[in-house]
């Protein structure tokens, strides 16, 4: 068995355990992890946004048949998602990894200063007004596919902060991601030419495994301190990915690191 695909079990299961917990950042962790071992940013994304389509279509079929979803949301979410995720792969597919692995790096760097930020900040009464849903789609969808997560951070709080309800900000974003996350993978596998099944399947087998122990982490957890602590996480990890950029020569981690070619 190729010994990365145990590394992709791991991530797998550390990230749908914090997204169990949190109902968000499975992309921000496992891309920051696979990062870390190695791989590169486009083929990160890629087996991430594959791997996510199995969860992403379970949550939103659940958010359907518990009528959680605002169809009218959906379809102002949908085509300008797909859009911003068709051009977000192509982009992070096309530029040289040299180019692509630190901004992507930097890009999680702030994700996860905005994950601390909304820990310590905690829920604000929202205003009433509520515009901008197909921007905010473009720019949630090319992020998540640029950068390997970033959608429900961005638009579901985006969205919560305009005005939306939980329930329906929740499940009409959750449901409009499956949708946003196949156009990606098959952006990837048409730019790629395919992506490794093992990282795939690793990252499915952890998340099944941890998705019990997540439903039960939620309930004892206090989800601000968790946001905070997952933030930070991801802010070291990047950092440590910009350092490595610039000084090829630090051994961090390098007995884990994915050989190059």
């Amino acid at each position: 068995m190729d010994p990365f695909f145990w590394q992709s079990v791991l991530v797998g299961f550390l990230a749908q355990l914090v997204d169990g917990a949190l109902g968000m950042a499975y992309g921000l962790v496992s891309t920051s992890f696979l990062l870390a071992f190695g791989m590169p940013p486009a083929a990160a994304s890629a087996a991430v946004h594959a791997a996510e389509m199995f969860t992403t279509g379970a949550s939103g079929a659940a958010h359907i048949w518990r009528r959680n979803v605002k169809w009218d949301l959906v379809w102002q979410l949908a085509p300008a998602g797909i859009a911003g995720g068709i051009a977000g792969a192509l982009v992070v597919s096309y530029l040289p990894v040299a180019i692509m692995k630190p901004v992507v790096s930097a890009y999680l760097m702030i994700m996860g200063v905005f994950v601390v930020v909304l820990a310590i900040r905690g829920p604000k009464p929202p205003p009433t007004e509520i515009k901008g849903v197909k921007r905010l789609g473009l720019f949630g969808g090319f992020l998540d596919a640029a950068g390997g997560g970033g959608w429900g951070p961005i638009v579901t709080t985006t969205l919560l902060g305009r005005g939306h309800g939980a329930r329906h900000a929740v499940g009409s974003v959750n449901t409009t991601e499956f949708l946003v996350t196949a156009a990606i993978s098959a952006s990837f596998f048409f730019a790629l030419g395919g992506v490794r099944w093992t990282d795939i399947l690793g990252l499915i087998i952890g998340g099944v495994i941890a998705a019990p122990l997540a439903a039960f982490a939620v309930s004892i957890t206090r989800p601000r301190l968790l946001m905070g602590v997952i933030g930070c996480f991801v802010v070291s990890l990047s950092l440590w990915q910009i350092a490595v950029a610039i000084d090829p020569q630090m051994t961090f981690l390098a007995s884990l690191r994915r050989p190059v070619g």
